[in-house]
Formats: structure tokens, sequence, C-alpha cells
């Protein structure tokens, strides 16, 4: 059974860091890529990072690029999503899933499995 555990969240101030981990299990982790989306009150859900362990490759959302490094340890099972600088505008609900449709449609083989949110809050 696949599961996808998101953890790391919590409240900074404007400028602090986070990072975010996704456990993942039940498949065989480097066959799918990894996915950050988040979610803030009033607004959909966008596509933040993504990284395809069988790729080597790494993408991000504009608003993100700089601040944000997602990687993997393919040991672990585990993707990170390092946040730097962190602004009031990243405060969200963050999931991980075992696809980047959000923000790459079409560009990977997926599945559609996410995780729970984990809540980052940065405060002014």
């Amino acid at each position: 059974e696949v599961h996808l555990v998101a953890s790391g969240g919590g409240l900074v101030q404007a400028g602090g860091s986070l990072r975010l981990s996704c456990a993942a299990s039940g498949f065989t982790f480097d066959d799918y890529p990894i996915g950050w989306s988040r979610q803030a009150p009033g607004k959909e859900r966008e596509g933040v990072s993504c990284i395809s362990s069988r790729e080597g490759s790494t993408h991000y959302a504009e608003s993100v690029k700089g601040r944000i490094t997602i990687s993997s340890d393919n040991a672990k099972n585990t993707v990170y999503m390092q946040m730097n600088n962190l602004k009031p505008e990243d405060t969200a609900v963050y999931y991980c899933a075992a696809n980047c449709e959000l923000l790459l449609p079409g560009r990977y083989y997926g599945m559609d499995y996410w995780s729970k949110g984990t809540l980052v809050t940065v405060s002014s």
C-alpha cells in the first residue's frame, strides 16, 4: 500500500528556514517523481517543486526559485524540500505526491497518491 507522509511544517518568521520531509513507502521509490505542492487559504493548490530520481532532475515554480531546494535520499525513500528566506506569502499547507502534475502536467508518469498536509506559517 502506498503511503506518503509529509512533515516538518511549523511557524517561522519571515527570512527564516524550514525543511520539509516526504517519507514514501509501498512503491519503488525511484520509479516515480515526487512533487511538492501547496495550498494557501482561499487559493487553489499550486505546484512548488518536483524531483525525478530516475532522471536526476529537479524543477521549481518561478515563485520559489532560488529559495527552495528539493533533494532525495533514495536509501531512506525520503524527499526533502529545504525552504530558505521564507516570505509570508509562502504560508500554506504543503503536500507531497507521487507525481508532479500540478507543476509539470504530463511531464512524468506518476501516481495519484498524496500525503496529508503539513502547515507552514510565515509571520511578518
